[in-house]
């Protein structure tokens, strides 16, 4: 008898101790609901710096082009034209005799969205025009969805 005390008690306690390891589901959810709060205060700014790492990504790469556009023009004595374009960074133009190129060691970069970058020469105002439509692709717009033009540095 004395024996079934003992298991008896000790089937208790292991009861006991079974119903309370375990986290009910009301507990689960607060959890998940403050998980869920934190995740949308960090995600966004998380995305948005992002966001501003390829506008500043895509100002640096037209300073960069602009660049190799400035050495290009001191050998041949001009800007490569529109119809050129920026591959003439890379490939000697035809007729452009004093080209010490290539100006870029590698291929043309796109911008920080991977677009390509859109080239005029001359331009409207300056020698010649540098831009990318943001993270749209589409010309206008505000924020990181704006133009970023090599004349307005």
């Amino acid at each position: 008898m004395l024996g079934q005390e003992k298991i008896s008690s000790m089937e208790r306690l292991v009861r006991q101790g079974a119903r309370q390891a375990g986290f009910t589901l009301i507990e689960l959810l607060v959890v998940m609901v403050i998980l869920g709060l934190l995740a949308a205060l960090v995600v966004p700014n998380y995305m948005k710096q992002g966001d501003n790492a390829r506008v500043k990504t895509t100002r640096a790469q037209i300073e960069m082009l602009g660049t190799a556009l400035d050495t290009f023009r001191l050998d041949i004595g001009r800007y490569p034209t529109t119809q050129e374009g920026l591959d003439a960074l890379r490939e000697r133009p035809s007729g452009a005799d004093r080209w010490d190129g290539p100006y870029l060691k590698k291929a043309v970069p796109g911008d920080g969205w991977g677009n390509p970058f859109l080239y005029r020469s001359p331009g409207d105002s300056e020698p010649y025009e540098l831009l990318s439509y943001g993270a749209d692709g589409v010309a206008g717009g505000t924020g990181i969805a704006g133009d970023i033009k090599s004349w307005e540095g």
